[in-house]
């Protein structure tokens, strides 16, 4: 290819404590793939996992590509993909998801078959499951998802996240499998009141509020499960900060002020060994396509 045309997509962190398979936030944590001439293999991969994923055509990021081509009805291109990947794989930040994202978004600047954004999120959530996760990937910011629906918001510039990322990983449909059939009403209507106060919080509608960050409905049964995560979690809560489970697990998302000098120093001191803690921003743009040329409407 004369101009190989490449994608960058986001990190992700869902849930966002009460806001179960409904909110997301994209984060500054990147997967980059590009399209190039065909090779000897369909996926020449680098950085986090190269050594461990696909590198033919069952390569996620592949049959994502693949799966855009068929649904916009247009020939699949015989070329390969480069994928450097930063994302840490089975850590609740999205892999998965900007995977496919990266897939469907790559074929859509290559094919110019069409689309839009919220075509992009239905069909990268047929890979992923929830939506939650792969809107702000598409999208950026924060996100609602309500009905399949992506609703976007401006995440507030007075806070920033710090995601605290163990050595080891958890599987998010095994994650999935611990959860309660039921819980009680009076449970579920304050998981509603937090999860408005958390939504407006982060948007910089009303102040932020940490102690809101707390769940009943996912979280209890997984930082049971995840010790070492749920013993973060608690001490980030007792120190003030608003802290909960980035995703399914096993990382720890931390949302502090921008002004606070001493934030990432608490965040990692609790940590301790075993965990490497991240300074991370909001990605506010979601997939962005290079050269911008081959980029069509974000509608």
């Amino acid at each position: 290819m004369d101009s190989p045309v490449g994608v960058a997509v986001p990190a992700t962190s869902a849930n966002l404590g009460p806001g179960f398979d409904a909110f997301g936030l994209a984060l500054s944590v990147t997967l980059r793939a590009h399209a190039v001439d065909r090779q000897d293999r369909r996926i020449i991969a680098t950085g986090l996992g190269a050594d461990e994923l696909p590198s033919g055509d069952d390569n996620l990021v592949w049959r994502a590509f693949v799966a855009y081509c068929q649904r916009f009805a247009v020939a699949v291109p015989d070329i390969s993909l480069t994928v450097d990947n930063d994302i840490p794989l089975e850590r609740g930040m999205g892999s998965s998801s900007a995977a496919a994202v990266a897939g469907i978004a790559l074929a859509r600047a290559v094919t110019h078959a069409g689309g839009t954004n919220q075509d992009l999120v239905d069909l990268a959530a047929t890979f992923d499951g929830h939506p939650d996760n792969v809107a702000p990937a598409v999208l950026g910011g924060l996100v609602v998802c309500l009905g399949g629906q992506a609703h976007r918001l401006e995440p507030s510039s007075r806070l920033r996240p710090i995601v605290a990322v163990p050595s080891t990983r958890q599987n998010t449909d095994e994650a999935r499998g611990v959860l309660p059939a039921q819980i009680s009403l009076a449970d579920a209507a304050a998981n509603g009141a937090r999860a408005a106060v958390v939504l407006a919080g982060l948007a910089g509608a009303m102040a932020w509020q940490p102690q809101a960050m707390t769940d009943v409905l996912h979280e209890p049964v997984r930082l049971e499960v995840m010790a070492s995560s749920g013993a973060l979690v608690h001490a980030l809560r007792e120190a003030g900060i608003g802290a909960c489970l980035s995703g399914a697990g096993p990382s720890v998302l931390a949302v502090v002020s921008r002004a606070d000098p001493q934030a990432l120093r608490t965040v990692s001191d609790l940590a301790g060994d075993g965990w490497e803690v991240r300074a991370l921003d909001w990605n506010l743009h979601g997939v962005a396509v290079s050269p911008p040329s081959a980029a069509i409407s974000r509608s």
